[in-house]
């Protein structure tokens, strides 16, 4: 089986004292299969996964297993610094049913590719799932030329990248180039703003926050479709808010998440920009502008959701 499609990053829920919220996650969850996504990433970057205690993501991959059971293909995010680190994860995501595992290129690795090289050998050595080799900027990750990536993948074990560092749509074509057969292909991610470019090059899909699930779900199955016009027209609606979030990132995805229902909460640990009153006027504006695309979990009163 090859993985394709939209599998959009699940936000980690928190209450307003911090703490994790679990019901509030499975309900991300939920908005995400009631809109029909390929299947899910848990956690990423968009999941503030580095704020996350250990007890508590092997909790909600556990969580997330037997909430999905087996509807749709989950990828465990399974990233660390130390390969022994991303042992656990994957033990834990395999133990839950993840049908894939996603790796970050180290960035305490930089541009060394013998140590990426080994990093990921004992990576792979670990893994009885299928890898995904995610190629993140710096300073998150190590943001390898295209090449390296091509040459890191080709490692058995390691099935798909996804490569988010800019030009992404130039950096995708040259992966899968000089990938060739030996990866089953390349997946977009950088929230989903380079989509159309991506996909018109031959990307499977993209991994986007979860905000605008259903929107991103219908972009690729009409692209997949042939209807190139109403998946440009559907990027176009997309892109005033991913143009947003990506200064306001966690903040934005949740509070578009509590407008349209799903979560109850909009606290974020993770560091950035927050919104200021003015800003949060202007995303509602662009909310509603886009009203009518969102056909379930629509908009609540501007001030509930606020």
């Amino acid at each position: 089986m090859t993985l394709r499609g939209c599998f959009p990053v699940l936000c980690t829920p928190f209450n307003d004292d911090g703490s994790v919220a679990p019901d509030d996650f499975d309900n991300v969850i939920d908005f995400c299969l009631s809109v029909d996504v390929d299947g899910v990433v848990f956690p990423g970057v968009a999941s503030e996964v580095d704020t996350l205690s250990a007890d508590e993501r092997a909790m909600l991959v556990d969580r997330l297993g037997r909430r999905v059971k087996g509807r749709v293909p989950f990828i465990v995010g399974a990233s660390d610094a130390d390969p022994a680190g991303v042992a656990r994860h994957l033990e834990s995501g395999t133990a839950a049913g993840a049908a894939g595992a996603m790796v970050m290129a180290p960035g305490v690795a930089g541009k060394d590719l013998a140590a990426q090289d080994a990093f990921f050998a004992a990576v792979t050595g670990a893994a009885t799932i299928p890898v995904m080799l995610q190629n993140a900027p710096v300073p998150i990750g190590a943001g390898l030329p295209p090449e390296d990536v091509a040459r890191l993948a080709a490692r058995d074990g390691i099935d798909y990248v996804k490569e988010e560092t800019m030009p992404c749509g130039q950096n995708l074509t040259r992966i899968a180039d000089a990938a060739g057969a030996s990866i089953k292909g390349v997946f977009g991610g950088a929230g989903g703003r380079y989509i159309t470019d991506e996909l018109a090059r031959g990307s499977l899909g993209t991994l986007p926050a979860s905000e605008l699930a259903d929107l991103h779900v219908r972009l690729v199955r009409a692209w997949a479709a042939g209807d190139e016009a109403e998946a440009r027209r559907l990027f176009m609606v997309t892109m005033p808010l991913l143009n947003f979030q990506a200064i306001f990132r966690m903040d934005m995805t949740k509070t578009v998440l509590k407008a349209r229902g799903v979560i109850s909460a909009t606290h974020v640990r993770g560091k950035g920009p927050r919104m200021d009153t003015g800003d949060r006027a202007e995303l509602f504006a662009l909310l509603d502008q886009i009203a009518p695309e969102l056909n379930d979990y629509e908009l609540a009163p501007r001030k509930a959701a606020e």
